[in-house]
Order: C-alpha cells, then structure tokens, then sequence
C-alpha cells in the first residue's frame, strides 16, 4: 500500500490504515518502538502485558526463594 509523509509541527507523520492498526491490535495511544535496520524503518507495537500474582508466584522455586528477614523490635506504632 502507498501513502504519503505529512509534516506535523517540526516532525513528519505516517497515518496507518485501519486495516492495519487493526491486524497489529494498536489504537490511538498505543506505545510503539521506532528504529531503522538496513535502511528500513521499523515500527514494532510495544505489548502490555498483563500480570497476575499467581502468575509471579509460579516462578517461585528453591533456587530463587530467600529467607525472612527481621529488623529487631518494634519501634513506636509499628506493632501488628
């Protein structure tokens, strides 16, 4: 598909046809990385990734695990 580079302010724009933006799953505000390979520009969507806690909680093991760690006494207010 050909399309054309527009000036915005001091910058230069690239609209991205809907089809497009809808087959990478980007919509306005989307965070994208901009870089150049071999004198080609690339746009590649940064993904959100979502997390869960047991998600964090299964890449627990006894390889990575540590140990509780006190810090003395109470001070002041800080009793549970």
């Amino acid at each position: 598909m050909h399309t054309k580079i527009q000036k915005w302010g001091n910058s230069l724009a690239l609209r991205i046809p809907k089809v497009f933006a809808e087959q990478v799953k980007i919509q306005k505000g989307s965070d994208v990385d901009i870089s150049v390979d071999d004198g080609k520009l690339l746009i590649s969507v940064i993904s959100e990734e979502e997390y869960s806690l047991e998600d964090f909680l299964s890449k627990i093991d006894e390889n990575n695990i540590h140990e509780e760690i006190t810090f003395g006494n109470s001070v002041g207010r800080e009793v549970w």
